[in-house]
């Protein structure tokens, strides 16, 4: 799939939002953990990926039902659905001065018998785009792993089952995801009123 730049200027990609509060404390003082223990700007990047990924479980999979969606607050309670830890990685990343972007996939949901949107980002590194996906594995059903060139993402789309990459490189999260993370009660209230597709 070809990715496509939303915007021009790579510093756009490197920007703090309300969502992606890279300047914030808490992110400021992940980013230079992280920071002191890599070697370079790729181990870095590998090691914030893994750090959201792993030390940041998926609020589904842990059962929580607080919603998160600001950066710094899905560092602080340390859970997240995967468009929040997308938004805990990019901020990390983008505290480096790593241009992230924000992409998206409609997937099908068996909870639903429908669809759902699935966040993850790219990472712009070795002067190419490569989609990252910090979601959190589940032993024998997902194995995301940091990769540069061949992808290694939590789910492939299925075509054939209209599910859907899209292939924007995005500056900002999505809208129509960031209003139903804000708006929701709790986790049950957020998959009722989730949204299907950007």
């Amino acid at each position: 799939m070809r990715l496509t730049q939303e915007k021009p200027d790579l510093s756009a990609y490197l920007a703090a939002d309300e969502a992606v509060d890279h300047h914030h404390p808490l992110v400021r003082e992940t980013a230079a953990t992280l920071a002191k223990a890599s070697v370079d700007t790729y181990a870095y990047a590998r090691a914030a990926f893994e750090f959201v990924r792993d030390e940041i479980p998926h609020s589904q999979d842990a059962g929580r039902m607080e919603v998160t969606w600001r950066a710094s607050d899905v560092l602080r309670e340390r859970t997240g659905i995967c468009v929040a830890k997308s938004h805990a990685l990019a901020a990390l990343l983008r505290a480096e001065d790593i241009p992230t972007a924000f992409c998206y996939q409609r997937l099908r949901d068996d909870n639903t018998s429908g669809y759902s949107l699935h966040g993850l980002v790219a990472v712009r590194l070795d002067g190419a785009w490569h989609r990252q996906d910090p979601r959190g594995n589940i032993p024998g059903v997902v194995d995301a792993q940091f990769r540069l060139g061949e992808e290694r993402l939590a789910w492939p789309v299925d075509p054939e089952s209209n599910e859907v990459d899209y292939p924007v490189l995005y500056a900002e999260p999505s809208p129509v995801a960031l209003r139903v993370l804000k708006e929701a009660r709790d986790r049950l209230h957020l998959w009722q009123i989730y949204p299907s597709e950007l």
